[in-house]
């Protein structure tokens, strides 16, 4: 049986793993990627040899996804399991090509958002903060329960809510939470969060539609209700 040469038999300067972790994924050439994939080579050729050889052999990566099992087992270095599980490697990308961003609705008004919301925060024990983030469109693209307890300085901070305003590209957030005593009037601590939150927007150019505020069966939008001077 021939043994493996593996990756991390290579000079560590050379490691396509090593280089992903410090440069990030698309610094990596076609080559140094499918090393990865395919982790290890043969006795006689390492894997980024073996990488080489198939890309040099293929005129494209076109033409690499349209190989069957059994011509990518022509390969040396190339056993069943491993051309499985290149073949399942392809089909996961491309279905995450093929796939979109999910929506979850679009914000229409602060109406229909304080409506829907009543169904969903009322009647919990402890304040939940829940952040909408929408595209340009004002659709939503997703919804993150912040954080839970008071809105007071010491716990809720904007940074967390931008930090994930950030990482799925929103153009707009909404903010919502219940008040458990029912009554939806908003707290000094609830206008000075939405102060901050707002100003925080306007620095990073992210638009704070409205703050929604949840009692047992009504809410107070703090922009309809002039609450946003």
């Amino acid at each position: 049986m021939e043994k493996s040469l593996l990756l991390q038999e290579l000079p560590e300067s050379s490691w396509p793993r090593e280089r992903l972790l410090k440069e990030g994924e698309k610094h990596l050439t076609d080559q140094e990627l499918l090393a990865i994939i395919l982790r290890n080579g043969t006795r006689s050729q390492h894997v980024m040899d073996l990488a080489g050889l198939i890309l040099k052999e293929v005129p494209t990566l076109y033409d690499l996804k349209q190989l069957t099992i059994e011509e990518l087992m022509q390969f040396k270095g190339i056993g069943k399991t491993k051309a499985i599980e290149l073949k399942a490697v392809m089909e996961f990308g491309a279905r995450i090509h093929r796939s979109t961003q999910p929506k979850l609705g679009k914000v229409s008004s602060s109406f229909a958002l304080g409506n829907h919301l009543i169904e969903e925060l009322k009647g919990l024990q402890q304040e939940h903060l829940i952040a909408m983030f929408l595209n340009t469109k004002n659709e939503i693209i997703q919804q993150k329960t912040i954080f839970v307890g008071s809105l007071n300085q010491s716990i809720a901070h904007p940074r967390e809510i931008f930090r994930e305003a950030v990482r799925v590209s929103a153009a707009r957030i909404a903010l919502a939470h219940n008040h458990p005593s029912g009554n939806p009037q908003p707290s000094r601590n609830d206008l000075d969060f939405t102060s901050r939150v707002r100003k925080c927007g306007e620095m990073m150019g992210i638009e704070v539609l409205d703050h929604i505020i949840v009692g047992e069966n009504e809410y107070i939008s703090l922009r309809e209700e002039n609450y946003w001077d």
